[in-house]
């Protein structure tokens, strides 16, 4: 399994090349990506950081201490903008308040305290938390998505879908890099976009004589 998982990820770098995921300026945008990601595109993830930068929100402070009503205004483009507001200012708020808005005096803490802590943050799931450690805060955890999901059962690769048995699995199988795991699962995404789709285009999939699952 170890080798399946090596000669796809290899077998996708040849492909698409480096993904340069996650694309953000500093640690805190990729927080904040990684909220407004939920449920929506890029695409409009994009747009609604371009309003929150060109508004000079895109700090802890300034985000923790802006008018509700100005941040759904800002990040309509994600769409459940009353939502996402909220949980962009909560967070904010908690960072500000006990960490005094530095980072650092958070991610300078162990993956699984890290972890625990960022799931009792309202609206922050396994997904979101797991993107924030991954490439905000450079730990070694891997992130499952819909189109992991999707790749590795249509491969017949993993039966489960449980979130942290699929994140065992690659935690288990492939080399203990980070640059490895940001990328392989950029790779996925790039993967279940373009090929893996709900519709899959399995013949021009560049996994396909890989594929153990091929149709």
């Amino acid at each position: 399994m170890k080798f399946s998982l090596i000669a796809i990820y290899k077998s996708l770098y040849r492909t698409f090349g480096p993904q340069h995921w996650w694309p953000a300026k500093t640690e805190f945008e990729i927080i904040v990506g990684a909220i407004l990601t939920q449920q929506t595109t890029w695409k409009n993830v994009e747009k609604a950081i371009k309003n929150l930068r060109k508004n000079k929100l895109l700090t802890i402070k300034s985000l923790a201490n802006a008018p509700l009503k100005k941040i759904e205004e800002l990040v309509q483009p994600a769409g459940y903008y009353h939502q996402k507001s909220k949980r962009l200012k909560e967070i904010s708020t908690y960072f500000l308040r006990k960490y005094q808005g530095n980072l650092n005096n958070f991610f300078k803490k162990g993956t699984k305290s890290l972890r625990e802590e960022l799931l009792t943050l309202r609206g922050v799931g396994k997904e979101t938390a797991d993107s924030i450690l991954l490439y905000a805060g450079e730990k070694r955890i891997f992130v499952v998505d819909a189109y992991t999901r999707r790749i590795l059962k249509r491969a017949n690769l993993f039966a489960e879908n449980d979130y942290d048995k699929i994140r065992m699995f690659f935690e288990d199988n492939l080399p203990k890099d980070i640059k490895i795991y940001q990328e392989f699962h950029a790779l996925l995404v790039k993967l279940g976009k373009e090929f893996c789709k709900k519709k899959p285009l399995c013949k021009l999939c560049p996994l396909y004589k890989l594929c153990p699952g091929k149709v």
